[in-house]
């Protein structure tokens, strides 16, 4: 295919003849929100090639970002938890992965990652196309594992997180439109039901409610629990509803006991209650969205839901909300912002994101509540 055109644009010279390809596997062993980040490379691939049977392999507790995909057969997973099993444990756990894989007989592998498994797959399951980041360093095992390379952004020439996934693609010539970079999770119709219920629990209806996820996994990430409050009475006094969500962990359920406690409204509390799945259900029949930067803002942005992302040290340009109506709140007197840190000074509190006023998360929603009107 050298030389070969797509659209008006020149492919690599040595763009592989996906014809001949029968089964992919595509490999992200990242959190959350990276997995749904690589969801428009499966859109993107069997779009294009509707002939290939597209597999997935992630971490076992992200696998619903993926699951439900139209575009995936199967999702295998990696479970984080093999390690407390032992050597011989982990080693028994790791082996039969391999064999479900090597099974299926991949024609091209996808890694997206610089995880080492990607290379042991690579080296293992033969595949005759497999592409990879190209890594800064020098790495002679990794450069003769992988048959195509794409290069990671340098540093200060940021690009969304989406499109180095999409790099991996463009590499072998499958140069994406732009009504082909979408993201895609689909709640499934048990998630459906579940927060059918519990709207119509708190006679709340469809875009009649804000969905606020104001913690992250991450507290470095996640705005004071005093001014989260204030916001909901802000909320509240205009007439709207909120409804609470967090992940179930101890330190996030702590965070929304503060914030009930620094709030004289009273927003229906779904801490702790919600699957992923029910989430991206939950958030999809939200008018608005509000939260950090965190996997649950990206789940909005895949349900099309207008968000108000607020950030601080980690970078808006790579980990904005993809291809949604959004407004980013971000400090404008930390010239330092997005340093990438865990906290200034690694203390995991984040002036950047701690002094952000109210008044301009609301601002912002407000825009984008008078857009929709």
């Amino acid at each position: 295919m050298a030389g070969a055109q797509a659209d008006g644009l020149t492919l690599p010279a040595d763009a592989p003849d996906l014809s001949q390809v029968r089964r992919a596997l595509v490999v992200k062993l990242r959190h959350h929100g990276d997995v749904l980040l690589t969801s428009p490379v499966f859109d993107l691939l069997k779009h294009r090639a509707p002939h290939i049977e597209i597999d997935a392999v992630v971490y076992s507790d992200t696998a619903e970002m993926l699951s439900l995909h139209p575009a995936i057969a199967q999702v295998h997973g990696v479970d984080r938890q093999w390690k407390k099993r032992g050597a011989l444990g982990h080693v028994a756990a790791e082996l039969g992965l391999w064999r479900k894989l090597r099974a299926r007989r991949y024609d091209l592998l996808l890694h997206l990652t610089e995880n080492r498994r990607g290379l042991w797959w690579a080296k293992t399951l033969r595949p005759k196309i497999a592409v990879a980041p190209k890594l800064n360093e020098a790495d002679s095992l990794w450069d003769e594992s992988f048959t195509h390379f794409y290069a990671l952004p340098r540093v200060g020439n940021s690009r969304h997180t989406a499109e180095v996934n999409l790099d991996a693609l463009r590499r072998i010539g499958l140069m994406p439109a732009e009504d082909e970079k979408h993201l895609t999770l689909i709640a499934g119709p048990a998630a459906e039901q579940s927060v059918a219920a519990h709207l119509a629990k708190h006679e709340l209806s469809e875009l009649g409610f804000i969905h606020l996820h104001p913690t992250s996994r991450w507290m470095f990430k996640t705005w004071p629990a005093e001014r989260v409050g204030a916001l909901i009475d802000r909320l509240a006094e205009l007439g709207h509803r909120v409804v609470l969500s967090a992940a179930p962990a101890q330190m996030e359920m702590a965070m929304i006991q503060r914030i009930l406690a620094c709030t004289q409204a009273t927003p229906v509390n779904l801490a702790g209650k919600l699957s992923l799945k029910e989430l991206a259900a939950l958030t999809a029949r939200a008018m608005l969205f509000i939260g950090v930067d965190s996997a649950p803002m990206h789940i909005a942005a895949s349900q099309g839901t207008p968000t108000v992302a607020l950030f601080g040290p980690s970078g808006d340009v790579e980990w904005a909300p993809w291809r949604v109506v959004h407004r980013i709140v971000a400090s404008q007197i930390h010239p330092c912002r997005p340093c990438g840190n865990d906290g200034c000074g690694g203390s995991k509190v984040s002036e950047c994101l701690t002094t952000l006023p109210v008044e301009r998360v609301l601002e912002a929603a407000q825009a984008l509540l008078n857009e929709a009107d």
